[in-house]
C-alpha cells in the first residue's frame, strides 16, 4: 500500500514538474525594439511588409491576396481599420462578412504572415473622411472637435477603440496572435501637434488591451516632430527617391532608434479628370535596397490597392482645390487592382528574396477574368418618380443633419416670379445640377470652384430643384472638419436667401421598389437604368462604362462604385464572387439620364482601362 502511495506521489510530482517546464518553455512570443533593430522571439527580425485593406478586397479573395504577399517575399502585411465600416451609426457595430477584421488577421497568421494593425482612429487611405464615420460631423461642436482632445470627439473615439479591442486585442503577438505592432495615429503631424490628444489616445489604446504589441505612430517625413510623443515608437512615410531624406529625418528626431519606414509609396492614386498615376520601377528598387540595408524594415504602401467599392472613395484638398478620387485604388501597386502580379511585383520579388529567411513559395494563380458581350440597359426609371417623402426645412441643411452619410440629396423650393439674378450656392459640397420647372439649366462643380449661375424666371411661380452629390469627403488636413455634404449654408437668388425647402435624402442604400419602364417612356433627367447579362463561367469582369456619363452602379445588389466620363478610369472591376452563373442584374444611376434615342450599352473587357484620356487636368499631391 505504501509502495502504491509512493508511486502515486512520484507521478504527481513528475506531472507537476512537466507542466511547470512546459509553461516555462511556452512563454508567449514578443516583438520588441533593441538598439537599432527589431527582435522577435529573441532573434533579430526585419519587417518585410506590404499593405492591403480587407475592406477593399472581397472576402473570398483575402487568402489569394495574402498568398501573393508571401510569394513576393513579404513576412508581414499591414492594414488600416476603417472606423466608418465598423460603426456606420453611433453604437451600431459591424464585424461580419467583409468587415470581419479578426477573421482577416487570423487568415494572415494561417498563411505565415505577421500583421501591422493600423488601428486609427484616423486612417486617411484616400478613403471617405479618412475612415471617420460621417455621423461625427452632424453637430457644429463635433466639427470643431474632430481629431482633437475635446470630449465631443474623444468619447465616441474611446467607445470605438474599446470595442475594437474586444475584436482583435487577443490576436496580438504577446497572446499568440500575429499582430506585431498597433498604430495609434496616422500622420498626425500633417493635421496638428496636440500632445495632450496623442497622450490621451495612447491611454485609451492601453485600456482597450493593446499592451501585447508594439504601439507606434507614423508620419510623413516632412512632419515627424509634430506627430510623435515620448514613449511611443515612431516610424516614417515617404515615396520614390526620398529614402535618404526620409530616414535621416526620422533619425534626427529619434537618434539611436531603430528606423522603420511605415509607408513606402510605389505608386499613387487617381483623381477624376487627372491623368492616371504611375511610378518607374528602377528607382524603387534602389530605394528599397537602401531602406533594408539601413533600417529595420519597410511597409510597402500599397502592395495591393484593391477597390474603394460603393461610395467609399475619398477626396484630396490640394492647392485650394477639391479633387475627388476615382473608384479604383490600383495605386500602380505590385499587385494590381484585380490581384494580378505586375512587372513591379516580379522585380520586388527578386529583390526581397535576398532578404528572405527561406526560399520564396511559387507565385499563386491570379483570379480568372471573363468577358461579357455588349448588352443594353433596356429599362429605366426617372429619379423624379422615385423620390422619398421630403423633410421640410426653412433653410437648406447638409446631409448629416438628416443622418445621411453617402449618396445624393435633392433640395426643392418655389420661386415667386418673374426673377432675374445670380443663383448662389454658399459652400456647395460637391457637385450639383440645377433644374427649373424640371429642365436642367446648369451644373456647378466644386472641383472647378463653381458656386453660382444666372437664373431667369418668367412665371408667377417656378419650381427650383438642386440635386447634389457627395463626391467623397476629404480624407486629410484640417479641412476635414468642414466636410459636411450637400448645400452647407444658404442658397441666394439676386442676393436674397431662398427659404421654404422640401429636402429629399437619397442615400441609395436600397434600390428596391423602383418603377421601371421601357426607356422610351422615361422622361429626360437623372434616371436609373436596369439590364441583365449572362455568363457561363465565373470570373472577374472589367465592366466598360464609357457609354455612361456620371453616377454609380450596382450588380446583384453589390455597390460597385462611381463612374464619370471625365476619365481616367473607364472600367469598373466587378469581382467574380459577386456574380452568378447565368443571369446577373445591373442597375445604374446616371445624372444625365437618357441621351437621345440611344440605349446605354456596356460590356466586359479582358483588361481594365484606368488610363483613358482625361477632359481636364487639375493637379496632383506632392510626395
Amino acid at each position: 500500500m505504501r509502495y502504491h502511495r509512493l508511486i502515486k506521489l512520484l507521478l504527481m510530482a513528475s506531472f507537476a514538474f512537466t507542466a511547470h517546464a512546459q509553461t516555462k518553455t511556452a512563454a508567449p512570443p514578443a516583438f520588441t525594439v533593441e538598439g537599432d533593430h527589431f527582435v522577435l522571439n529573441g532573434k533579430p527580425f526585419k519587417v518585410l511588409s506590404g499593405e492591403l485593406h480587407y475592406a477593399r478586397i472581397p472576402r473570398e479573395y483575402w487568402r489569394q491576396r495574402l498568398r501573393m504577399a508571401r510569394a513576393m517575399g513579404l513576412n508581414t502585411v499591414a492594414t488600416y481599420v476603417f472606423w466608418n465600416v465598423h460603426e456606420p451609426q453611433p453604437g451600431v457595430y459591424n464585424f461580419s462578412g467583409n468587415a470581419d477584421l479578426a477573421a482577416f488577421v487570423r487568415m494572415a497568421q494561417e498563411e505565415g504572415l505577421y500583421v501591422l494593425l493600423r488601428a486609427g482612429p484616423y486612417s486617411c487611405a484616400e478613403w471617405e473622411l479618412g475612415g471617420f464615420p460621417a455621423w461625427l460631423l452632424k453637430t457644429p461642436q463635433m466639427q470643431k472637435a474632430l481629431r482633437s482632445n475635446d470630449d465631443a470627439f474623444m468619447q465616441p473615439a474611446e467607445r470605438w477603440l474599446l470595442r475594437l479591442g474586444q475584436e482583435v486585442a487577443p490576436l496580438q503577438i504577446g497572446r499568440g496572435g500575429p499582430i506585431l505592432a498597433t498604430q495609434i495615429e496616422n500622420e498626425y503631424g500633417n493635421f496638428a501637434s496636440d500632445q495632450a490628444y496623442m497622450v490621451h489616445l495612447k491611454e485609451i489604446f492601453v485600456r482597450a488591451g493593446f499592451t501585447d504589441s508594439l504601439l507606434y505612430t507614423a508620419d510623413n517625413w516632412r512632419n515627424i516632430p509634430k506627430g510623435i510623443i515620448p514613449g511611443v515608437y515612431a516610424a516614417t512615410n515617404f515615396g520614390i527617391r526620398n529614402h535618404e531624406k526620409g530616414m535621416d529625418a526620422l533619425a534626427q528626431v529619434r537618434p539611436g532608434q531603430a528606423l522603420f519606414v511605415s509607408e513606402y509609396w510605389p505608386g499613387w492614386f487617381d483623381h477624376w479628370g487627372h491623368p492616371h498615376e504611375t511610378r518607374p520601377i528602377a528607382p524603387q528598387l534602389e530605394d528599397l535596397d537602401y531602406i533594408l540595408k539601413h533600417g529595420t524594415g519597410v511597409n510597402i504602401y500599397m502592395f495591393h490597392g484593391g477597390t474603394s467599392f460603393g461610395f467609399m472613395s475619398g477626396s484630396s484638398w490640394t492647392d485650394q482645390k477639391f479633387l475627388p478620387d476615382v473608384t479604383s485604388y490600383d495605386y500602380d501597386a505590385p499587385l494590381d487592382e484585380a490581384g494580378h502580379p505586375t512587372p513591379k511585383y516580379f522585380a520586388y520579388r527578386e529583390l526581397l528574396a535576398k532578404y528572405a529567411s527561406a526560399p520564396l513559395p511559387p507565385v499563386p494563380e491570379a483570379p480568372p477574368v471573363v468577358t461579357v458581350s455588349d448588352f443594353a440597359l433596356e429599362q429605366s426609371s426617372s429619379l423624379w418618380e422615385n423620390l422619398p417623402q421630403p423633410v421640410r426645412s426653412e433653410d437648406p441643411q447638409p446631409m448629416e443633419h438628416f443622418g445621411q452619410s453617402y449618396g445624393y440629396i435633392l433640395y426643392r423650393t418655389h420661386i415667386s416670379g418673374p426673377q432675374n439674378g445670380n443663383l448662389e450656392l454658399d459652400e456647395l459640397h460637391d457637385y450639383a445640377h440645377i433644374y427649373l420647372d424640371g429642365k436642367l439649366i446648369g451644373t456647378l462643380d466644386r472641383r472647378l470652384g463653381q458656386s453660382s449661375l444666372p437664373l431667369t424666371t418668367t412665371a408667377a411661380s417656378s419650381q427650383l430643384d438642386i440635386l447634389v452629390e457627395n463626391s467623397g469627403r476629404i480624407n486629410s488636413q484640417g479641412i476635414m472638419r468642414t466636410e459636411v455634404k450637400g448645400i452647407t449654408h444658404q442658397v441666394r437668388l439676386a442676393g436674397k436667401p431662398l427659404t421654404g425647402w422640401h429636402i429629399f435624402p437619397l442615400p441609395l442604400s436600397s434600390l428596391d421598389n423602383m418603377k421601371y419602364h421601357s426607356k422610351s417612356e422615361t422622361e429626360p433627367g437623372p434616371a436609373f437604368f436596369r439590364g441583365h447579362f449572362e455568363i457561363t463561367t465565373l470570373g472577374d469582369v472589367f465592366l466598360d462604362v464609357h457609354n455612361l456619363s456620371k453616377g454609380a452602379l450596382w450588380i446583384n445588389g453589390h455597390a460597385i462604385g462611381r463612374f464619370w466620363n471625365l476619365g481616367p478610369q473607364q472600367t469598373l472591376l466587378v469581382p467574380g464572387p459577386w456574380l452568378h452563373q447565368g443571369k446577373n442584374e445591373i442597375v445604374v444611376f446616371d445624372w444625365f439620364g437618357k441621351q437621345g434615342a440611344t440605349l446605354p450599352h456596356l460590356a466586359g473587357l479582358p483588361k481594365p482601362i484606368l488610363d483613358a484620356p482625361t477632359r481636364d487636368t487639375i493637379g496632383s499631391k506632392q510626395e
